[in-house]
């Protein structure tokens, strides 16, 4: 059987997430961080709790012991011990999981919310949304599914004189902001395979291969955000230097796509020659121009992009 110490150590599930999974009542499960520090989960942008595989296979050893009569100040000396030791209890195997209570908004309605309070630049409103979505839904679910159909929402408003243009840049900033604190709270895996993601020259819609970059430093690979309007050659001299396993880059428009055929000619005759991948709202839109790019499309959204890249660089 494996030990827990086997299991993944990437931070990924929130404490409602790991309740539901363990049985642990969230009050306990926060008393049991405090005084015992059995776990040091680590925090988002927003000061929430993240919590790996590794650490849910700790709580449900610390519970079962507790189940079974020890108290548990003797359970988590008998952790502390098998630690000091070098050594993990086994894991359990896995309990079925308690059906996870949502929310009864779903996260649409997050993302209405939080697009009135972006429009009317109330920013500490606009934080408490978002750190309400973070302790209810996965990563990928505040991403696509609240922040995206928020700024969607504001570029719609303004393009019909709803909104000034100050309003969509703060909003823009705002979110940016949100998704790097987001992106830097995951840990740094030094000896994963290397992925460097961003945008074409020329392209300055960002959000979306950041989420990308937010996703995939999540899963655990060692993941470098370039950010917007990547020099056309900024990829060749990363990859000659530091060896990435896969460029992730994005292009909106007819231009920008051009652009990325150009810098894929010149890693062509690199050796070894990285993976390249692309992406954007002109892929979307008009599917046939994906032939015209040598590379791999990774898809429509960040999510698909995430999955593709699991196939192509599993770990």
């Amino acid at each position: 059987m494996p030990t827990i110490g086997d299991l993944p150590d990437t931070p990924q599930h929130t404490i409602k997430a790991v309740c539901a999974q363990t049985g642990i009542q969230p009050v306990t499960l926060r008393a049991w961080e405090r005084r015992y520090h059995v776990l040091k989960p680590r925090r988002t942008g927003g000061n929430y709790r993240l919590y790996s595989e590794r650490d849910i296979a700790t709580l449900r050893w610390l519970k079962s012991r507790v189940d079974g009569g020890l108290a548990i100040s003797r359970a988590a000396d008998e952790l502390k011990t098998l630690r000091g030791a070098n050594e993990w209890p086994e894991a359990a195997p896995r309990a079925p999981a308690a059906p996870l209570q949502r929310s009864a908004a779903p996260p649409a309605q997050y993302a209405e919310r939080l697009f009135a309070a972006l429009s009317a630049l109330d920013e500490a409103q606009a934080g408490e949304i978002l750190r309400e979505a973070e302790g209810l839904f996965d990563v990928a679910d505040v991403c696509l599914r609240v922040i995206q159909p928020s700024l969607v929402a504001i570029g719609e408003a303004w393009s019909r004189g709803k909104l000034r243009i100050a309003t969509e840049h703060f909003a823009s900033q705002y979110l940016r902001g949100r998704l790097l604190t987001l992106f830097q709270a995951f840990p740094l895996r030094p000896h994963a395979p290397r992925i460097v993601v961003g945008c074409a020259p020329g392209e300055f819609h960002e959000l979306g291969s950041l989420m990308l970059a937010v996703f995939l430093r999540r899963d655990g690979y060692r993941v470098d955000f370039l950010g917007a309007n990547v020099h056309i050659g900024d990829p060749f001299e990363f990859a000659r230097v530091e060896r990435p396993a896969l460029i992730c880059l994005s292009a909106n428009s007819e231009d920008t796509a051009r652009e990325l055929r150009t810098i894929q000619a010149k890693l062509g005759g690199m050796r070894p020659r990285p993976n390249f991948g692309f992406g954007g709202r002109l892929f979307n839109a008009e599917p046939q121009r994906r032939a015209t790019v040598p590379g791999v499309f990774l898809g429509e959204n960040a999510e698909q992009a995430r999955d593709r890249v699991r196939e192509l660089l599993p770990i």
